[in-house]
């Protein structure tokens, strides 16, 4: 009788979790980070799910999401996309709501599909283009992607440095391929020559072979697709052989933790960038600022991705008025938030059909060991 008794309860947990109300069963909402803790991705990861964490305390303390207060495990996927496949499964197990990550592309393409036939929302800050590209109605950007990005640099090459000869050095990844994909798109689209295209492996720690590939091509600019720690290496050895050509990015190239460990070799580096932590904007100053408060250090835009995304969660339950997994994603389609209405955002943001995200953007430069913002994108 005892164990017919417990098999009926298992039963209808499981019968709970597969409705989605299994979370909401108590006082509290689940919405666990499956982050990078640990491995190639930590920076990225760390920064993530502290700028995540930083909005949940906020809200909880606010009064939490239509009274209940959140509840945000962490699962380190160790920057590997098989773990970050089992940690999906684990954190929909606990009744998950809502998932905050993962930041890797190659872990988030992996691991999209198990929240997808869960139907459970996930937030990402991802930025290869086919993770929007999938049909996957319950995967959102907290970032725009590359698709966004690469091409808000076209004007710069072509009416700034007025170049007509171009590299590219990319990191063989997701995340590398899906912006080096579009940069020879867009390269090609208004006649600039891609005289050198060489890839990188994610992890390389010797450039010289491909600085010294493009020193030989007569390219008149690079453009410089890498995560962070190996963007450091390949900036020391340009430095190191005096390439002459401007270094431009996205995303990675200007962020502070590349500038540390490149040092003087960022200097004079160009990026655009979806979010940028230097950005002199009054919500983005104020963030920087308690984020440096709680944890004791800067972070880049990593945590504003985090943040905006817990809050976005938020805004979007409320306007729904219930916890409902199907309902949030719904919304979440064709969805603006004003900043001026909703200041978590940190930027007044939109996101179309496929989840993908747009909002104003920035051009920055290393100036005197930081980043600087030199310029605003509009959305696109």
């Amino acid at each position: 009788m005892q164990r017919r008794t417990l098999l009926t309860a298992a039963t209808f947990a499981a019968a709970l979790a597969g409705t989605g109300l299994a979370a909401h069963a108590a006082d509290v909402v689940k919405i666990p980070c499956v982050c990078e803790m640990s491995g190639a991705g930590a920076v990225s990861g760390t920064n993530y799910h502290d700028g995540a964490m930083l909005a949940v305390k906020e809200i909880n303390a606010a009064g939490g999401i239509l009274g209940r207060q959140i509840v945000m495990d962490t699962y380190d996927t160790q920057t590997d996309p098989q773990v970050s496949r089992a940690l999906v499964q684990k954190a929909i197990d606990s009744g998950a709501y809502a998932i905050m990550g993962t930041v890797y592309s190659g872990s988030t393409i992996v691991n999209m599909m198990v929240a997808q036939r869960a139907g459970v929302p996930q937030f990402t800050g991802s930025e290869a283009p086919n993770i929007t590209e999938r049909n996957n109605p319950y995967i959102f950007r907290t970032s725009s992607g590359a698709q966004k990005g690469v091409p808000a640099l076209t004007a710069y090459f072509k009416d700034q440095l007025h170049v007509t000869k171009i590299a590219v050095e990319w990191v063989n990844n997701d995340f590398g391929k899906g912006g080096h994909d579009v940069f020879r798109k867009e390269m090609k689209r208004v006649g600039i020559d891609v005289v050198a295209d060489v890839p990188s492996e994610q992890g390389q720690v010797d450039f010289s072979s491909d600085v010294s590939k493009i020193k030989q091509s007569g390219a008149q600019a690079v453009f410089v697709y890498l995560n962070e720690e190996e963007d450091a290496r390949f900036l020391k050895e340009a430095k190191k052989q005096g390439l002459k050509a401007p270094l431009v990015g996205e995303v990675t190239l200007t962020g502070q933790k590349v500038i540390d460990l490149a040092g003087g070799a960022a200097e004079g580096a160009f990026a655009h960038v979806g979010l940028a932590t230097s950005a002199p904007v009054p919500s983005i100053e104020a963030f920087v600022a308690k984020f440096r408060k709680a944890y004791g250090r800067d972070t880049d835009h990593n945590g504003i991705k985090g943040y905006i995304g817990v809050y976005a969660i938020k805004y979007a339950t409320e306007m729904i008025g219930k916890f409902d997994r199907k309902a949030l994603a719904s919304k979440m389609h064709g969805l603006t938030l004003d900043v001026k209405k909703y200041p978590g955002m940190l930027l007044t943001t939109s996101w179309d059909k496929t989840g993908e995200l747009s909002r104003e953007s920035f051009m920055t430069e290393v100036k005197n060991g930081k980043q600087v913002v030199i310029g605003t994108v509009p959305a696109n």
